[in-house]
């Protein structure tokens, strides 16, 4: 640009110069000049502005950019600041990840309902929270994928509290208390706890895949559970040499244990006890809980961060003061279980 800007002012001197001096000051001669300084002067300016609209484009851009920033950052501002206790709300339901056992979630096999300690207490704290429940059965072993997709709003559903899932979830005051138990047939209930105590060879036991009682026996990589201060007997050590199969249900676990294909099966001892009565399809198995393996609470698991966490806490509180969660744990025999 300043090499045309020089180009135009010599031409411009020139002309004057010819005009001044006469030099061979001809009309032809004045008008070439001044032909050629117009033609110069018109290129000159479309060159200016040809520049400057490319000088003007990236700020066009970055205006443009920034005008994106701008509708873009209140959404962006929106979804940090979400509430996923507004979001269920909004749907009006709260998705409860469960899997079926007694006595935390089962069908009454006279009525065809869906019962259970968990059960009812989900129903009288989304009563108080103003959403309706919604039972959904998973996969207890994809529970986490299932919360983080929004397939459901929580798993309520005797899940032990461990420090692993408190990293990858947001999990309420605990409820119940619970330990693990093993589940074998009464006829071989001698023979199998003396083959535990001589090493457990040859004995072939399973648990639910991604349980607790699984991560304490410690057989699979991705669910080991240390023992913690409150285990007397380490699981791991106890079930050392034993063969072990992860099952996809506790439920499953003891069905099992029925058919004869395990010796036996590590449960939770709140499952086992509310499950294996003279007037279950268990009748034929008992519980051993001689050994501690160890303490546990029963939490219920919120997207991490939810806010949904506070609010149940408060409905719990609540429950618990009006004498709700005592009657409804005494009905299906967790008075002693129950954290108070």
């Amino acid at each position: 640009m300043k090499k045309k800007l020089a180009m135009l002012m010599a031409m411009t001197m020139c002309a004057v110069s010819l005009a001044a001096c006469g030099g061979s000051g001809s009309t032809a001669s004045t008008q070439d000049s001044a032909a050629e300084e117009e033609a110069a002067e018109e290129e000159a300016a479309e060159e200016e502005a040809a520049e400057e609209e490319t000088a003007e484009a990236p700020a066009e851009g970055e205006a443009t950019e920034e005008a994106a920033t701008e509708e873009t950052a209140p959404a962006d501002e929106a979804a940090a600041g979400d509430s996923d206790f507004a979001y269920i709300q909004g749907n009006g339901t709260m998705k409860v990840g469960i899997t079926l056992f007694a006595p935390i979630n089962y069908y009454d096999d006279a009525t065809g309902d869906l019962i259970g300690f968990d059960t009812e207490l989900t129903n009288a704290v989304c009563e108080k929270i103003g959403v309706t429940p919604e039972f959904v059965e998973i996969d207890w072993n994809s529970k986490e994928i299932e919360l983080n997709s929004k397939n459901i709003d929580c798993i309520w559903n005797g899940m032990c509290i461990t420090e692993e899932r408190k990293q990858t979830m947001e999990i309420s005051d605990p409820y119940l208390y619970n330990t693990q138990s093993i589940v074998m047939k009464t006829e071989r209930a001698q023979e199998i706890m003396d083959a535990f105590a001589n090493g457990g060879e040859g004995i072939s036991i399973c648990a639910e895949a991604g349980s607790t009682g699984e991560g304490k026996i410690g057989k699979t990589a991705d669910n080991v559970i240390p023992d913690d201060e409150t285990v007397v007997v380490s699981p791991a050590e106890f079930f050392k040499n034993v063969e072990y199969t992860a099952v996809d249900s506790q439920a499953k676990a003891l069905e099992e244990v029925k058919a004869g294909t395990v010796d036996a099966a590590v449960v939770d001892s709140v499952m086992a006890l509310g499950s294996v009565r003279p007037d279950s399809d268990f009748s034929d198995l008992t519980v051993n809980m001689d050994n501690n393996f160890g303490l546990q609470e029963y939490g219920i698991a919120f997207r991490k961060g939810s806010d949904t966490a506070a609010k149940v806490n408060e409905a719990l509180a609540e429950l618990y003061a009006d004498g709700t969660v005592a009657a409804i744990a005494e009905k299906y025999g967790l008075s002693d279980a129950l954290i108070k």
